[in-house]
């Protein structure tokens, strides 16, 4: 029998991505999303266009009803959380807003799931901001990029330190997914993720830099470096992440009521200084880029210890920074009135 997927969200960045990967394996997938986002509109157009049984909804997690009743008509066998609000800057400025959407929303998902008596693996997509800004891991300073002088990476041994009303929302919905497995059974795994890019992402200046580096150096327009341009991302293309999705998923039984951090890892990072290198390559183009004070709660080095991923359901990430990087230019290359329309640089 055809599985059917409910993505939240489905029109965004990682969310189309998935959608796409899922209907080329044959399954039925309900994608959920309210097009608030920028390029959702266009994201949705093209999922339109592919072959396979896709279903939009047009729905907000914030409304418990309509996430109640997408449960409840299509049964899914599997649910990628992906629906929320994305930015530090947004959580800040509309903190109300960001809990709704985060915490709240996350939230009314797992309660249409328990009440609909789902069965479903759930993946909810968190975020390494739970981590907060580990100050106590003391950084080296090098000639392009910080590193970590003691730790290759951040394994989910240490504490969450939720920083910011950001943080605090994407937080309360990590533990509200691992809790609702030990309380109320159901099949729920956290992914807190670092540094996902990759084609059908329409990167703004607060969220999805490498896209948002990318359409600046494509458009001509300049950017702004916060801090010294040596703070240091592990990078994860996202075909690698939609593969960690389908195994965890898949490998429920062990991954349940569990979290993963999963990011490109120690082997695969970059500074700023180091993707500028890798662009204006690809390009033969220079930056127009000012620099500004350190953002609040911007860690110098992120980088995910990513060996609980590879141990549990055998995964590791294969797509490099630099090909990776490549495939994303190209995309925007080749989408750049798409892009324009969606409105990536209206303030």
């Amino acid at each position: 029998m055809k599985k059917t997927i409910l993505i939240t969200g489905g029109c965004g960045f990682i969310g189309t991505n998935a959608a796409a990967f899922y209907l080329k394996k044959g399954y039925k997938v309900v994608s959920f999303d309210n097009l608030s986002r920028a390029g959702a509109k266009q994201n949705l157009n093209w999922l339109q266009k592919q072959k396979g049984n896709f279903i939009f909804v047009k729905g907000d997690i914030r409304n418990y009803n309509s996430i109640f009743e997408a449960f409840k008509k299509h049964c899914p066998d599997f649910v990628l959380h992906l629906a929320a609000q994305v930015t530090m800057v947004t959580s800040v400025t509309n903190p109300r807003e960001d809990f709704e959407i985060n915490a709240l929303g996350t939230f009314n998902v797992l309660e249409a799931m328990r009440n609909t008596k789902s069965k479903a693996a759930a993946l909810y997509s968190s975020t390494n901001k739970v981590m907060g800004e580990l100050l106590y891991i003391p950084v080296v300073e090098k000639a392009k990029r910080y590193v970590y002088r003691d730790i290759k990476g951040v394994n989910e041994k240490f504490p969450l330190d939720f920083h910011g009303p950001y943080g605090c929302s994407k937080g309360a919905g990590d533990q509200y997914f691992i809790d609702y497995s030990r309380i109320f059974g159901l099949n729920t795994v956290v992914f807190r993720q670092s540094g996902i890019y990759g084609p059908h992402q329409f990167g703004i200046e607060e969220q999805g830099w490498l896209a948002w580096f990318c359409n600046a150096l494509l458009f001509n327009k300049p950017v702004t470096i916060f801090g010294n341009g040596k703070q240091v991302r592990d990078v994860l293309y996202v075909d690698d992440l939609l593969r960690a999705y389908d195994s965890a998923l898949k490998n429920i039984k062990k991954t349940r009521g569990k979290a993963y951090n999963v990011g490109g890892g120690p082997n695969f990072s970059l500074s700023i200084w180091e993707l500028f290198e890798i662009l204006e390559k690809l390009s033969d183009k220079k930056f127009n880029h000012s620099f500004g004070p350190w953002r609040p709660g911007d860690q110098k080095v992120y980088v995910s210890d990513i060996a609980k991923a590879r141990k549990d359901f055998n995964w590791r990430p294969v797509v490099s920074p630099k090909e990776g990087v490549k495939n994303l230019y190209s995309w925007i290359s080749q989408n750049g009135s798409i892009i324009k329309k969606a409105g990536v640089f209206k303030k």
